[in-house]
């Protein structure tokens, strides 16, 4: 049986929501979207994932039933940044298995000043025992001692990770979509402050409201342009939180990913990798096989200057936003979009895409990690 993904939309993001918008009122406005997008009506759903930070009290099951929904197949994800990932995963096998036909995958929070900061300071029971107490403000201090190891580890400097925040703001520049579409040049990426050294301003994702959604389906689509699943791996909590970070669950993923898509790394022409920081988009990218590990400087150059494949070709977080736990969602929406053709001025000719999921900090950096590599249908 194929499983293709017939449909992708997103509710749009704002930097600064109207205070009536509640977190309900853009995942119903990205349902609307990807219903529309994929030429069904809300009674051919028959399963649903949902994944929001600030959906509570409601859950899953109140959100179908608010939505009219009538599902043989129900999920609940926690996991953020690599929610889109996991439900893909269990949704493509609950299509297998026959338990549904057509399965909506929504992500999307109201992640305003107040709510970001609410998250950060209760993610979980780590968080509020140990780095909640401390002057950290959010996982910005984590992420830069993680920058600091991966600069001396891989011989990487300030402009290294300026070229890719420029090149992904380049992108957005064609992206209506993007909170932040002003061209990015590297004397202003280095003028920017300091957040927590050796991170700067543009090195940190932007929190926004919005969300992101997709369908996919196991019915035959004779003439609409689809993206099919080829492959899905995840790994979590692969080293108890124990190691430098460096290395994230896609890097024991990744053969099997290649093996079960029948493809390699070099067959991507399009990716979208999950980018909260700079420094976790190089090291998804190392793991997954597009940046060479011996020599990771030259071969980011290249990957920027667009030698071999098309990497956050809607700017990703950094330059899109992350619309809370919609950010995993947002880049699979983009390579969908991409492998059907219909993303206007910033399209690239591309067969397979990548899409990668990381995020959930446990006690020093994410703990889950996830892949899936498409096939456009053109």
């Amino acid at each position: 049986m194929t499983v293709t993904i017939i449909g992708a939309a997103e509710s749009p993001y704002t930097r600064h929501p109207p205070r009536d918008v509640r977190t309900p009122d853009v995942l119903v406005d990205a349902v609307r979207r990807v219903l529309d997008d994929s030429g069904l009506q809300a009674a051919d759903i028959d399963g649903l994932g949902v994944c929001s930070f600030t959906l509570a009290p409601d859950h899953a099951v109140d959100l179908a039933w608010r939505l009219g929904l009538r599902l043989s197949w129900l999920m609940q994800d926690t996991n953020g940044g690599a929610s889109a990932g996991s439900m893909v995963q269990h949704a493509t096998r609950a299509l297998e298995s026959g338990d549904a036909t057509n399965i909506l995958l929504l992500a999307g929070d109201r992640m305003d000043g107040p709510a970001f900061t609410q998250l950060v300071n209760s993610y979980n029971r780590a968080t509020e025992d140990h780095l909640a107490p401390l002057p950290m403000h959010g996982p910005n201090p984590l992420f830069a001692m993680l920058t600091c190891r991966q600069m001396e580890k891989h011989g990487l400097v300030a402009q290294d990770y300026g070229r890719l925040v420029i090149a992904q703001r380049q992108w957005a520049s064609r992206n209506p979509g993007a909170v932040y579409r002003v061209p990015l040049t590297m004397a202003e990426y280095l003028e920017a402050p300091l957040v927590a050294s050796p991170l700067r301003r543009y090195d940190c994702v932007p929190p926004v409201t919005g969300a992101d959604a997709v369908v996919l389906s196991s019915e035959p689509r004779a003439a609409a342009p689809v993206a099919r699943i080829r492959a899905v791996a995840a790994r979590y909590n692969v080293d108890d939180q124990a190691g430098d970070g460096l290395e994230t669950g896609l890097n024991q993923a990744a053969p099997k990913l290649w093996q079960d898509a029948g493809i390699g790394p070099t067959d991507i022409g399009v990716a979208s990798v999950y980018d909260d920081y700079p420094a976790m988009a190089v090291a998804q990218l190392i793991d997954v096989g597009l940046l060479d590990r011996s020599d990771v400087p030259a071969s980011l150059n290249r990957l920027v200057d667009g030698d071999f494949v098309a990497v956050n070709t809607s700017g990703g977080q950094l330059s899109a936003g992350q619309a809370g736990s919609a950010g995993g969602m947002h880049g699979l929406v983009e390579v969908v979009q991409q492998l059907r053709e219909r993303v206007g001025d910033r399209q690239v000719r591309a067969r397979f895409g990548l899409v990668t999921g990381y995020g959930m900090v446990l006690y020093r950096y994410g703990a889950c990690a996830n892949a899936v590599v498409l096939e456009g249908s053109i």
